[in-house]
């Protein structure tokens, strides 16, 4: 097994499978009524690797995330299910696509260590697969595994799922199949058994179905098979429909999002017999593995001798006629050429290795192959390997070669095709960007004294206007832009250049109205921005001023340019050529490069020059440029919203810390849904040919988010229970009205271990001897400690109720952007 991630700190980068990940939030409390932490799932994951993986290898992956932990009985925290993969996901995770009715969906395949460590790491806690496994081209096989769920009704408990179990094994056991159970982590029993890969999904589904009826029929007082809810009470549902190919059932070893960290754990039959059958928990189950290994072992062995785990592997590449190296092995005749076959024997290469052969054939040309997806992706260079990042090359896709082909040097005889001499110019791994069908995007490290001579970055590019069947690509040598001096903070008058006129006005930002997309006017036309979670600053970029060329205002007014020294650096560079003021986003990214409040938290309110510097290592930002209301000392606040975003695109030219965000052209629906699969908070709906309204909130703008979040104020807090007996539980919450703060409610979820104490140590400065409340009942007053109604934060939550209450808050974060008297209710 490669490295596990076993002693965590608060924030490491790791390394797992030779590749790198950021592991953040190892203290947040994932299920707080055991205090389990993002470590401790992560340490679960890395520990039940070998046993777990072969059973999710290959098989496209749903999650379900609980960003903010599972919660608690009375607050449970808020989970969403994800399907499709998005922009943010490390190149190396295996991934196949899943054309659906209307959309194509994009899902990882859990193959590997860092597969499942990243998925921990984005809190995916549970992961869902089908019982067929995807094979070498990427087509659905037929399924190996036929699975039956019992579900135990209202008043059933697990020893009746277990009977039923029996019943099902006996009569699978007629059928020539050996059913294994698994205790599913929540309520019921699954239970699994190995198929030849003869029967289609439906075929199955069918016989689950026969089955699951022949049960009840013997057993009508135990057994339902009706889909039903209402005729489960009482009895076992036997599930059969989890055979359907679009279904998903939770993987063997996955966690449960349940109060406590349950898994999807395998049994025995003994145990099954066994009385004080329960469900298992992390721990125990790593100890049953530690002791026994696997019990779910037998599943992978189908009737046919063939391991699960080598779907794509020795079966397909014995039939690759069919499939990725069809037109290789049609092109060869293994009797007349000294060529590589493919074997079918495992590769030792994580999948990440590139060749580059020299070829003497009728013309010389170089072979670039880079492996992807079990074969070596092919190019032939006519010209050669480029090597001036002024002059692109031609590439001809060639035919997908065996990974054997890697290490091949000899000569092919004359009359064969390619006849001549290969030779091995330089090899060695190489760190995937970007795979599209039309442009790929590899950083390559040779060997010592190959001929790239160390680590080149190249791009390919399908030539314009070719379509699928076209070869036609280029090959580009990518050049790698000089980092600006450590100290630069503006480019001054520099010689050769223009000063620019720096801004004369303070704008304030215009402010988007919450709303909905049936709120959008049809009369108008729209454009759509994604929502970012981060700060809200405008930039102010002066040339004439060389001491400092960049200021940092948020919307309050508030002076943060010393706080974020990496944006007063990129700034200047990212608008080269005007002086302007920007409207943006402060953002920080998580692991998997989406927004992350929480992240950001960590660089506010610092003044201290070391903490400072400390937090831009371990907490970079990015500023997303989203509008531009001043360029050169002209103001374009007048501009409708189309102009100004030509302006913008036209003088921001970063990519690194500085960058404007694409906008989205489609309708509103889909850039919701976008927003969604992107993980991100919503969107921002802009009219075009609105101006810009500064320092007002205007209908111009509409932000529609998908989970509702409120400003409130902080009035007090209340001490906690259990292991928070010593420190905070929860804050209690209001809104300002006139001179009164209505209470709306308390949160008590959402926080890490180590934002406890820093809540203290804000709160009890300013601790008040009164109630700030006009109206808080005496149960959420009970043992409060008030305070001076002045510090503003932010929650999101499900619902308001009919009393004015939150429902479900769950905490995101101090607002130091907002004063208390612009708190409204949302």
């Amino acid at each position: 097994m490669n490295e596990r991630p076993d002693s965590l700190d608060s924030r490491q980068v790791v390394s797992v499978g030779g590749h790198r990940i950021t592991l953040t939030h190892l203290d947040k409390v994932l299920y707080p009524e055991s205090g389990t932490t993002k470590a401790d799932v992560l340490q679960y994951y890395a520990f039940i690797a070998d046993v777990m993986i072969p059973h999710t290898a290959n098989r496209p992956a749903t999650r379900k995330r609980w960003v903010h932990g599972v919660g608690t009985g009375d607050e449970p925290g808020p989970v969403f299910f994800q399907k499709n993969l998005d922009q943010s996901t490390p190149s190396w995770v295996k991934r196949r696509s899943i054309t659906h009715a209307n959309h194509v969906n994009e899902y990882p395949l859990v193959n590997d260590l860092a597969t499942l460590t990243w998925l921990a790491q984005i809190s995916a806690l549970e992961i869902h697969v089908p019982q067929w496994q995807f094979g070498r081209g990427g087509t659905p096989r037929n399924p190996d595994r036929l699975v039956l769920d019992l579900d135990p009704g209202e008043g059933v408990t697990l020893d009746e799922c277990a009977e039923v179990a029996r019943l099902a094994r006996a009569i699978l056991r007629g059928m020539g199949l050996d059913p294994l159970p698994v205790t599913s982590g929540s309520k019921g029993i699954h239970l699994y058994a190995p198929l030849d890969l003869t029967h289609t999904a439906a075929e199955v589904s069918q016989v689950a179905h026969e089955l699951a009826r022949a049960l009840e029929a013997d057993h009508p007082n135990l057994i339902v098979s009706d889909m039903k809810k209402a005729l489960r009470p009482g009895r076992v549902f036997v599930d059969w429909s989890q055979n359907n190919a679009s279904k998903t059932t939770i993987a063997p070893y996955s966690l449960r999002g349940t109060l406590h960290p349950m898994v999807a754990m395998p049994r025995t039959w003994r145990e099954l017999a066994s009385p004080g059958l329960a469900q298992v928990d992390y721990k125990q189950a790593m100890h049953r593995v530690q002791r026994s290994g696997d019990p779910l072992a037998g599943l992978l062995e189908a009737h046919s001798g063939r391991r699960a785990t080598d779907a794509g592997g020795a079966a397909d590449r014995a039939g690759a006629d069919a499939g990725a190296l069809a037109v290789y092995l049609g092109k060869r005749d293994a009797s007349r050429t000294p060529e590589p076959m493919p074997t079918g024997a495992p590769s030792a290469s994580d999948g990440s290795s590139f060749v580059i052969q020299e070829h003497h054939a009728r013309n010389l040309h170089f072979d670039f192959r880079l492996e992807h997806d079990g074969v070596l992706a092919s190019w032939a260079l006519p010209r050669g390997v480029p090597t001036d990042p002024a002059r692109n090359r031609l590439a001809v896709r060639t035919e997908d070669h065996p990974l054997e082909y890697a290490a091949f040097e000899g000569e092919i005889p004359a009359g064969e095709y390619g006849a001549g001499s290969v030779s091995i110019w330089d090899q060695g791994h190489y760190d995937l960007e970007k795979w599209r069908d039309d442009e790929v995007i590899a950083v390559l490290h040779g060997e010592a004294g190959g001929g790239l001579g160390g680590t080149r970055r190249f791009a390919l590019i399908r030539t314009a206007g070719s379509g699928r069947g076209d070869r036609s690509w280029l090959i580009h040598l990518m050049k790698t832009r000089p980092a600006r001096p450590a100290g630069a903070v503006g480019t001054g008058a520099a010689a050769g250049t223009t000063a620019r006129t720096g801004p004369r006005t303070r704008y304030g930002p215009m402010l988007a109205t919450p709303g909905s997309i049936a709120a959008l006017p049809a009369e108008d036309d729209w454009s759509y921005e994604m929502k970012w979670d981060g700060i809200r600053a405008l930039a102010y970029l002066a040339a004439d001023d060389p001491d400092q060329a960049v200021h940092l205002f948020t919307r309050n007014g508030n002076d943060v340019t010393q706080a974020y020294p990496e944006l007063v650096r990129a700034l200047p560079g990212a608008v080269p050529a005007d002086s302007a003021v920007l409207d943006g986003e402060i953002v920080a990214l998580d692991a998997g490069g989406r927004p992350d409040f929480g992240l950001l938290q960590t660089r506010l309110g610092l003044t201290d020059r070391r903490q400072i510097e400390a937090s831009e290592a371990s907490v970079p930002v990015q500023f997303l440029a989203f509008d531009v209301l001043e360029r050169n000392g002209q103001p374009l606040l007048d501009l409708a919203y189309t102009e100004r975003r030509r302006v913008l695109e036209e003088i921001v030219t970063g990519t690194g810390a500085v960058q404007v965000p694409p906008v989205f052209t489609g309708d509103s629906a889909q850039a919701l849904a976008a927003s969604r699969e992107l993980g991100l908070e919503g969107i921002v709906a802009k009219t075009q040919a609105g101006r810009y309204e500064a320092g007002r909130r205007s209908r111009s703008w509409i932000k529609i988010k998908h989970h509702r979040s409120q400003e409130v104020v902080i009035g007090g807090w209340r001490p906690g229970n259990g292991r928070r007996r010593e420190t905070l539980g929860s804050l209690l919450l209001g809104i300002p009205h006139g001179d009164a703060l209505i209470y709306i409610g308390r949160v008590g979820s959402g926080f890490r271990d180590r934002d406890l104490d820093a809540l203290r140590a804000r709160l009890d400065p300013i601790a008040a001897a009164e109630n700030p409340f006009t109206d808080i009942p005496d149960a959420d007053s009970r043992e409060a400690v008030w305070v001076r109604p002045i510090l503003v934060g932010e929650v999101e939550f499900a619902e308001w109720t009919v009393t004015g209450r939150l429902r479900h808050p769950v905490w995101r974060g101090w607002r130091p952007d907002k004063s208390p008297a612009e708190v409204v209710r949302g």
